[in-house]
């Protein structure tokens, strides 16, 4: 803030007083800080490491290379998901939620600017109505001449605490502080947003992987356990093949309620963070593989994340609000400046109410000073910077988690990558083993119980590579989710966007469903011991 010509007197009185009180240094300090107490913010230091654990790995790009996610779920190069993501970002209601506390703390910042000024600014006007009684009055003078007369009136009034100490100056630092804070909770809020869609959605593929893997692998069972029914009628085998074929079929088919039920909880999630009410989002996203990541993460170095994460920013600015509190706090220990003045005019005539001979006011110059406190103030002061020690080490906590997280996301990805190719050629060798078994079962080299448990290791296998699959996008988007990507979509629409009223947002358009009469009817021929199914494919 301007310090006007006309204060200069003040702020003499005040240096006076500074230094009988606190002595030459604490008065340089106020001084130095543009006449304001407490201490100046500066940025507490953040422990980062210097790179990455596995930054030599080929598959992880960081040194000389700046991270360009701000649209990293592009990537995987879904259309699908990049549709929903855009439409979480705008019907999302705990985004919009938060764009309303940024919408709040500016407007607590205008209060705290309008502070600076005459706090009390007050107009008047009023008309007064008098009839005195004839007997006497209460100044004993006998009767009135005038029993009934008129009073108008209008002025007026301010009242100004001058900030000599920075003590609303300091408060208007920690309203900014506060506003930057809510903005960067706006943005790590949207970056969650962002990861979470992205995650419901490649879960949700998973799902419908896994159910094409264990509906295919039922079919195989099912005939597996009619072929062997047919061979114990024949009295070519034993009823024990046809208990293990149950047995297998069972367990696959025990298999289809649990995976129905994580597509239907990963649908569920995904429609709350559109915004919408629960729905069967089946129709409208159809079947699609699991987003393909891609084969190398671009992370930037570790250092990055203090300015690229938005939740270490946002708490590097409550470190800087609570700072700024400290000064509000110290100003308590000196005396307050104020100036109260008044100006108004009085008539018993409307038309005479603004002559100069109506006119009157006053001007009132004072100080305030709680010189008796017994500890309160310089406590309250201690109290304060015990609370910005606190935010400070929870701002380091932060910026370790922050480094943590990424890496975990890193190791994720590599190793779902190493575990997807060895699961990729497992899967081939026991569909391979399969097919070498049933051509053994047809030639009588082989029985039924082996080609059975050779069906029963392949289901298995498949299901765990559909999961490896889907774990590396998964691993992908922790970890873009860890480097704070994402945010910068709102890039070109601003904040206001995300805080419009939630009445004035059009309601989600719920999708035409629609059913096939022709619906394939399960018509399986008769089958015989040579015509054993092929085991379930895999995608090459």
């Amino acid at each position: 803030m301007r310090i006007f010509p006309w204060t200069r007197s003040v702020h003499v009185v005040c240096m006076l007083v500074v230094m009988c009180i606190t002595g030459c240094a604490e008065f340089r300090q106020w001084k130095d800080n543009g006449y304001k107490v407490g201490p100046d913010y500066f940025r507490p230091a953040a422990p980062v490491a210097g790179e990455w654990i596995d930054f030599n790995d080929p598959a992880v790009i960081s040194e000389n290379h700046s991270v360009n996610d701000a649209a990293w779920w592009e990537s995987l190069n879904d259309p699908v998901l990049n549709r929903l993501v855009n439409q979480a970002h705008q019907q999302n209601l705990s985004l919009r939620a938060a764009g309303m506390r940024v919408l709040e703390a500016q407007a607590q910042r205008t209060i705290a600017a309008g502070l600076l000024y005459p706090q009390t600014q007050q107009g008047f006007a009023g008309f007064n109505h008098v009839q005195l009684g004839t007997v006497g009055n209460a100044a004993g003078i006998g009767v009135i001449p005038f029993r009934t007369f008129d009073l108008w009136s209008s002025g007026f009034n301010v009242g100004w605490e001058m900030d000599v100490w920075g003590k609303f100056r300091r408060n208007l630092e920690s309203a900014d502080a506060n506003l930057d804070a809510s903005i960067e909770n706006h943005d790590d809020v949207l970056v969650c947003l962002i990861a979470e869609t992205a995650a419901a959605y490649v879960e949700m593929r998973a799902f419908q992987k896994r159910l094409e893997y264990a509906s295919e692998n039922v079919a195989i069972q099912q005939a597996s356990l009619k072929i062997a029914e047919s061979l114990f009628r024949n009295g070519d085998d034993s009823e024990l093949g046809v208990t293990q074929a149950k047995s297998n079929l069972a367990q696959t088919q025990a298999l289809i309620p649990v995976l129905k039920k994580g597509l239907r909880l990963a649908n569920n999630r995904l429609c709350v963070l559109l915004g919408a009410p629960p729905r069967d989002l089946s129709p409208e996203m159809g079947e699609a593989p699991i987003p393909v990541a891609p084969a190398q993460l671009v992370v930037g170095i570790p250092a990055e994340l203090i300015r690229r994460r938005p939740d270490v920013r946002r708490e590097e600015r409550r470190v800087a609000e609570q700072s700024a509190r400290i000064g509000v706090a110290t100003a308590d220990l000196f005396p307050a400046f104020t100036i109260n003045g008044s100006i108004n005019w009085q008539a018993n005539d409307l038309s005479d109410m603004f002559s100069s001979a109506a006119n009157a006011g006053f001007i009132n110059p004072a100080f305030n000073w709680n010189l008796l406190n017994y500890g309160r103030i310089r406590n309250g002061i201690a109290a304060e910077e015990a609370v910005f020690q606190e935010l400070a080490i929870q701002y380091q906590d932060t910026v370790l988690n922050a480094n943590a997280e990424v890496e975990d996301g890193i190791t994720c990805f590599l190793n779902a990558h190493k575990q997807f190719t060895s699961l990729k050629e497992g899967v081939q060798a026991s569909k391979r083993s399969v097919e070498i078994g049933n051509d053994q079962f047809r030639e009588g080299e082989a029985d039924l119980f082996r080609v059975l448990y050779l069906q029963t290791i392949l289901v298995q296998q498949q299901d765990q590579l559909a999961s490896a699959e889907a774990e590396i996008a998964l691993s992908l988007i922790r970890t873009y989710k860890a480097l704070g990507g994402g945010w910068q979509i709102r890039f070109g629409q601003g904040v206001a966007a995300d805080v419009a009223d939630v009445r004035e947002r059009p309601a989600v358009a719920q999708p035409e469903v629609q059913v096939s009469d022709d619906a394939e009817k399960d018509e399986s021929p008769e089958i015989k011991t040579e015509d054993l199914p092929a085991p379930a494919k895999i995608d090459e």
